[in-house]
């Protein structure tokens, strides 16, 4: 901790010098990485190289570089700066009030969890295979998902506990009002940072820059605003992250006004329905970019498909959440051969059931049976395990219609689905036959004949393949080929 900085009220710092706000093309430069990747670009793009800003701050260089910023003009924005300069919003893990709080309500997970997006391409071809409708993954051979269980065992975070519910979507009087009474901030703080952000939401940066040299020495008003600011800024980061990888929405702060109910909630259920949404808003043919928690997508593809993508890290101990068993690498693919490597994929390719070591330390939660719409706040989306019953160790067979999510006056009925959903979990005459062995990819003979009919399973046209011959059309996956990995 700095232990020159000017004394503090209510939330912010007070200083003799007045601030410079930031000019709108320093804005638009910021440079969008921290801590974790928060966003990737669906296509990479070309970044063009900007004229220096005549108001843009002077950086005199650093132990380590660069001395001469000719090519690495916005280095004072990037987060290898911030690191140098000890200006990232970190917590001792030994003595902070804060770090206890989130120890105890069991989000300390995601401090550890997170890493960088490693494959662009990757991440952008298994959006190309998601299906809003039924929330899943469309391979060659069959349906998959990321299931509460995935939740669960990759990051350790609550997957049971109170719904996440708002009534209504946040205006930014309201947002301004909660700014003030939980963070301490004045009604002019408040106001200026959301219109900075046209919108009912707050910069990380923000939250940083206020928040993040509060100590346990500080007042307990002051702990207790910098500790849901970072609850804020944590989720924002994480289990939340929108597509701009700049910002959170004020909205999940109400979820820290009692901070001893944090632990009560199913975040691990709104993550994932948030990771749903954003999937199937990527699926949208002129969107670019992709929200949600990318470490929670990265970690379950490293997962289920090992021979393709992943390197593990031999260090990790099954104690520890799955999203730390692996080292994210960069994979030099072109978004076309990833496409013909998953266009070519076969059921044998994938580690159906990757936890089984792992129940020891951290045992199944019967919560991953649940067969009904999980919720993010407004966010409603449909969870079908019937329809990946082979990630649970069964049969694969015909799954039912997916249903549609409830209009939104009536989500509060999901709650209470959700309050007993004990008495909504599949039943073993549902789940069906048992698997003969573990990691088995088995399923019903006619199901590949109508996963076929009902599906677009191979996103890349043959003739476009790198190859392609009028010959050729004998590697792509057929139903016989399909169907006999069945059995």
């Amino acid at each position: 901790m700095m232990s020159d900085m000017p004394p503090r009220t209510r939330g912010r710092y007070t200083s003799s010098a007045p601030r410079r706000r930031p000019t709108g093309s320093e804005r638009r430069r910021r440079v969008q990485l921290r801590e974790v990747e928060l966003a990737a670009d669906i296509d990479p793009v070309e970044h063009p190289q900007h004229d220096r800003d005549e108001t843009e701050e002077v950086f005199e260089g650093a132990l380590g570089g660069p001395i001469d910023r000719c090519i690495l003009r916005s280095f004072n924005k990037h987060i290898a700066a911030k690191i140098w300069l000890g200006e990232l919003w970190e917590l001792d893990v030994e003595r902070s009030h804060i770090s206890e709080t989130v120890q105890r309500f069991g989000l300390a997970p995601l401090i550890s969890c997170s890493h960088q997006v490693a494959s662009r391409p990757m991440l952008s071809e298994f959006c190309e295979q998601w299906q809003p409708e039924t929330t899943t993954f469309h391979l060659p051979f069959g349906e998959m998902t990321i299931t509460l269980d995935d939740v669960a065992s990759i990051l350790h975070i609550p997957v049971t506990g109170s719904m996440i519910s708002f009534s209504q979507p946040l205006r930014v009087d309201d947002a301004n009002a909660l700014l003030v009474e939980l963070l301490g901030t004045t009604d002019v703080e408040a106001s200026r940072e959301t219109e900075q952000c046209r919108s009912p939401s707050v910069r990380l940066l923000w939250l940083r820059e206020n928040f993040s040299t509060i100590t346990d020495v500080s007042s307990d008003d002051d702990i207790e605003f910098a500790t849901r600011a970072f609850l804020l800024h944590l989720v924002g980061c994480t289990l939340f992250a929108d597509k701009s990888a700049t910002s959170v929405g004020v909205v999940y702060l109400e979820l820290f006004r009692d901070l001893s109910m944090v632990g009560s909630y199913a975040w691990g259920a709104a993550c994932l329905a948030f990771l749903y949404r954003q999937l199937t808003t990527a699926t949208r043919f002129e969107v670019r970019q992709l929200g949600g928690y990318l470490t929670l997508l990265q970690a379950w593809i490293y997962e289920h498909f090992p021979k393709m993508f992943s390197s593990s890290d031999l260090s990790y101990i099954e104690s520890r959440p799955h999203a730390l068993r692996w080292r994210p690498h960069v994979i030099p693919d072109s978004l076309q051969s990833v496409r013909e490597r998953l266009d070519r994929l076969q059921s044998s390719d994938v580690c159906w059931e990757p936890y089984v070591d792992h129940r020891v330390e951290h045992p199944f939660p019967d919560i991953a049976w649940f067969s009904r719409c999980i919720k993010c706040g407004l966010v409603v989306e449909p969870y079908h395990p019937e329809r990946v019953l082979r990630q649970f160790g069964y049969i694969q067979t015909i799954p039912l219609r997916p249903f549609a999510p409830p209009r939104p006056d009536r989500s509060m009925l999901l709650d209470q689905y959700w309050e007993r959903w004990t008495d909504h979990v599949l039943t073993d005459q549902s789940r069906g036959r048992r698997c003969q062995y573990s990691g088995s990819r088995e399923s019903v003979a006619e199901y590949m004949a109508w996963y076929d009919r009902i599906s677009h399973r191979i996103v890349q046209p043959p003739h476009l393949r790198s190859g392609f011959t009028t010959d050729a059309r004998s590697s792509l996956p057929s139903h016989t080929a399909s169907t006999s990995d069945s059995h």
